[in-house]
Formats: C-alpha cells, sequence, structure tokens
C-alpha cells in the first residue's frame, strides 16, 4: 500500500513498542570496542554497550550507516510507490544525515531527508509525530510541517557529570580536560537548532542539580507538555530524585525513562543524563 514512510537511525530514543506501533524503519549505526564490532539494534543494546564501554580498554568507536544501506531500505520501502521521510540526528555529532542525503539522491524511491537538529529522545518526539500524521493520510508537505513543529517547540538539557570520554574522543584539550575533572566541573549542555552550547559550568553535582531543578520549574509553567523523556549513560542519585519529581509533576504526561543510545554515551561518559520535553502551545 502507497503511502508515507517514515525512516530514522538508531540514534532515536524510540521504544521497541513505538517502533512496531508506527511502523517505523530504523538504520542502525556501528560501533566497535576492543576491535569488536556491533551493529546497534541488532548485536547489542543500549545497556549491554554501556556495560562494554566502561570496561572497555579504549573509547569505543561509532560508526554512520554507510550510504548504501540507506539506498537498500529506501528502494525496498518505495517498492509500492511509497514516498519515504528520513529523520535523522543532528550532523554536529554525526555525518548519518549526509549519507541519507546522498542515499536519497541514488534512490528509485522519493525520499525526503530532514535533519532533526537533535537527537535521542528528542528525535524520536519528532520521528513519532510524523509517524502519527502518516497515519492520518496527511501529505508530505503536511508531515513536515508537523515534523518542525515539533521541533521547534522541543527541548533537550543533558548533564555532564565528567570529561573523560570527551577528552579521549578529541572534543577538548587533554589538559584542559584534566584541568576541570581535577575541579570537579560539571557542564549543562544543550542541543537547539542543531548546535550543542554550554548552559552551565560549576563544580560538583549541585550546580548541575540546580540549574535542572530550574528546568523543572519553567516546565511546570507550561499547559501542554506532550512527552518527557529522560536518558543516562548510567543511574545516580541525582537522576533518580529528577525522575521521582517529574513523574509526581506530571503524572499523566508519558514519560519515557531509559539508557541512552551507544553514540551519545561514547561522546557524554558515564554519570551523563539528558531531560527532554515537548510542550505544543496549539
Amino acid at each position: 500500500m502507497a503511502n508515507i514512510k517514515i525512516v530514522t537511525d538508531s540514534s532515536a530514543g524510540l521504544t521497541e513498542e513505538e517502533i512496531k506501533q508506527y511502523d517505523i524503519t530504523i538504520i542502525p549505526l556501528t560501533v566497535m570496542i576492543d576491535d569488536t564490532i556491533y551493529v546497534e539494534h541488532e548485536n547489542i543494546t543500549n545497556d549491554e554497550f554501556i556495560d562494554k564501554m566502561l570496561t572497555s580498554k579504549t573509547l569505543p568507536k561509532t560508526s554512520q550507516p554507510p550510504v548504501g544501506k540507506f539506498v537498500d531500505v529506501f528502494n525496498e520501502l518505495g517498492a509500492d510507490g511509497s514516498q519515504i521521510l528520513s529523520i535523522n540526528m543532528t550532523e554536529t555529532i554525526s555525518g548519518t544525515v549526509h549519507s541519507a542525503e546522498q542515499a536519497a539522491t541514488l534512490s528509485s524511491s522519493d525520499v525526503t531527508v530532514i535533519d532533526s537538529q537533535t537527537t535521542d529522545r528528542d528525535l524520536a518526539f519528532q520521528v513519532i509525530a510524523a509517524a502519527k500524521k502518516a497515519q492520518t493520510g496527511a501529505d508530505m508537505q503536511a508531515v513536515i510541517a508537523e515534523t518542525e513543529f515539533v521541533r521547534d517547540h522541543s527541548f533537550l538539557y543533558m548533564g555532564v557529570m565528567t570529561l573523560d570520554n570527551i577528552v579521549k574522543g578529541g572534543r577538548l584539550h587533554p589538559v584542559a580536560g584534566a584541568i576541570t575533572n581535577f575541579l570537579n566541573i560539571k557542564l549543562v549542555l544543550e542541543v537547539t537548532d542543531g548546535k550543542i552550547k554550554i548552559l552551565s559550568k560549576g563544580r560538583g553535582n549541585k550546580s548541575v542539580k540546580k540549574f535542572f531543578q530550574g528546568v523543572l520549574a519553567d516546565m511546570q509553567s507550561l499547559e501542554n507538555i506532550q512527552q518527557i523523556g529522560i536518558s543516562y549513560v548510567t543511574e545516580s542519585e541525582l537522576i533518580t530524585e529528577l525522575v521521582n519529581q517529574i513523574k509526581q509533576a506530571f503524572p499523566t504526561v508519558p514519560f519515557v525513562f531509559r539508557k541512552t543510545t551507544p553514540i551519545i554515551a561514547t561522546h557524554a561518559g558515564e554519570g551523563a543524563f539528558a531531560l527532554m520535553y515537548y510542550n505544543d502551545p496549539r
């Protein structure tokens, strides 16, 4: 049956139930840990990856899906005349969206590719919205408009508790990393408009806790929050407390609490977590 089919990559923080319910196709990234290659969603889970990452000799290496993988999937999904919308993680983190764009030009199917400008559960908000809109029989323009609306009204805040992985990954000079870790510096980042911004930098967990208490207060001032998610690398007392507060403050809002994906865990490091939510002001 010809319709609009939704594709995303494995960085999207979707549950298995959502993938099945909304008929979403996942293109997996690969990750190499101590010379062994794993494929996300195929032969390694998020839980298994994080356990291996914490005991690996070197920082895992993640790889975007090959263009050919996208081409094969696009061709298969579009064989019945369906259009395809591929919504992928921000190019700031990975070149996955560019692989999808290249594949779209090579595919025999009618493919549109969107840079979600975000990732994880924040990406999932867009993917689910697109799938729901497509299921109503809406055309591609309307599905894209709904996806972009959700993008523009979603928020992602990440607490980075150690800079070890950032340093190992070459994203921060090792000396600077050593100094900030010595000072017990914690960061809060925001992913917005496809960019990663530092919003807070302070010593110890208290600075991170204070920031997220402010986010929670902002959320409580809104009238129509539709979805909330917390993704994490490893659990902590700070995360547990925040989860309990969210459940108490928003008992009827769908809330997904899960371990994050390998690519996010690799960059963010032990103890990191992100709070994401979508508010619909319409």
